[in-house]
């Protein structure tokens, strides 16, 4: 099956409105909501976060960012409790269409959002929502919600490869930045669980911790680039494919950026778990593996950045996968700035200010397209059928 065939906005207008001002008035009735509502709504959840996390990373201080960026962190954790609760609201009443996607070849690489935004909104809530709630309330909250992401993310990363290898027959052309989904939540534990290394009991229980995050980070590291490798083939011997999968291109700048801020994070407190040399080392391996993987990174995003204005001059429709322009970008942002910290490069400082002011952007414009088609009940349908353009 083609990735195109979820991608597509909707499948046209539905019959009549019955709330007042038009809201939701492309759907039969307004319960309808919660029918076709797939895991890849979470992404909203994982763009909002990193707005927010990204800012607290930045190497320059602007008067009411920290604020601001607070203001945006809440914004996502408000975001994820409602989604969670429509979440349920679709599982209970409407299990089929939920196994439905679990099941689907396309649609069950989304089940990685749910991790990625449970890890995002954490990973705020230690790091900005402390300034309201307090560092112990923070730290519960994020022990919390680190946990319950990193347990889903590291199920994901086998259940749905396993789903892949034994259960789906992909052709060749069928890798898409969506095979990524499922394997970067652990990458993204590894990042978010170097800033709970230091909250950690000194000893065994610090140590174990690290050694998870960096054993976390080779599932996501290798997992990863077999997927790029594959992608990156498909590009080459396939065209670019459907204007409608050109957006989970940018996916692969996630485990680009998210690795490159985990290797310097989690380089940044070894020193109070490994013994020397190995600290000295695990700091030096954020610098050393962090600076070529940015170098690729920003190629690619110039290389899918060139694709993606090319299809907007053609067309490009709207549809949830636009959300693929925040998070991976966020990420880049996170980990230029871990890179300026590490080096004092003026540059790098320069590099991360110009990626979050794009990733601000892709995320105003993405947010208000999703609220208005969210308004009208557009989102909310079920995809259209789409035969993809050989």
């Amino acid at each position: 099956m083609s990735p195109v065939t979820l991608f597509p906005p909707h499948a046209g207008p539905a019959r009549g409105a019955r709330l007042p001002f038009g809201l939701l008035r492309e759907l039969e009735r307004p319960a309808d909501l919660f029918r076709h509502l797939g895991p890849n709504w979470y992404a909203s959840v994982m763009g909002t976060g990193i707005v927010a996390n990204a800012a607290a990373t930045l190497p320059v201080h602007v008067a009411g960012m920290r604020t601001t960026a607070t203001v945006v962190w809440a914004l996502s954790g408000l975001l994820l409790v409602t989604l969670t609760a429509a979440w349920s609201t679709h599982w209970i009443r409407h299990r089929a269409e939920a196994r439905a996607h679990a099941a689907h070849p396309v649609m069950a690489h989304f089940w990685g959002a749910p991790a990625m935004a449970l890890l995002a909104v954490g990973a705020g809530t230690l790091t900005l929502g402390r300034d309201w709630i307090g560092l112990p309330a923070a730290l519960t909250v994020d022990i919390a919600l680190w946990s319950a992401g990193t347990l889903l993310g590291l199920v994901t990363s086998v259940w749905i490869p396993y789903r892949m290898m034994s259960r789906h027959t992909f052709a060749a052309d069928a890798a898409f930045g969506g095979w990524l989904m499922p394997v970067v939540p652990p990458m993204v534990s590894a990042s978010t669980g170097a800033l709970l290394v230091p909250y950690a009991a000194a000893g065994q229980v610090r140590l174990t911790l690290l050694l998870a995050c960096y054993a976390m980070f080779g599932i996501s590291l290798f997992a990863g680039l077999i997927i790029t490798t594959q992608i990156w083939t498909r590009l080459v011997h396939h065209t670019i494919g459907p204007a409608a999968m050109v957006p989970t291109l940018w996916i692969v700048l996630g485990p680009l950026g998210q690795s490159v801020t985990a290797a310097n994070l989690l380089g940044g407190v070894a020193v109070s778990a490994l013994p020397h040399p190995y600290a000295a080392a695990a700091r030096a391996f954020g610098l050393l593996y962090g600076l070529p993987t940015w170098g690729f990174a920003m190629a690619w995003l110039a290389l899918v950045a060139a694709v993606t204005v090319r299809t907007v001059r053609e067309h490009l429709p709207f549809s949830l996968t636009w959300w693929s322009f925040t998070f991976p970008v966020g990420t880049c942002v996170t980990g230029t700035s871990a890179l300026a910290a590490t080096t004092g490069s003026v540059v790098l400082r320069v590099a991360a200010v110009i990626l979050y002011a794009c990733l601000v952007a892709a995320w105003f414009t993405v947010a208000l397209r999703t609220a208005g088609e969210s308004a009208r009940g557009a989102l909310f349908l079920p995809p259209s059928p789409a035969t993809r353009p050989s």
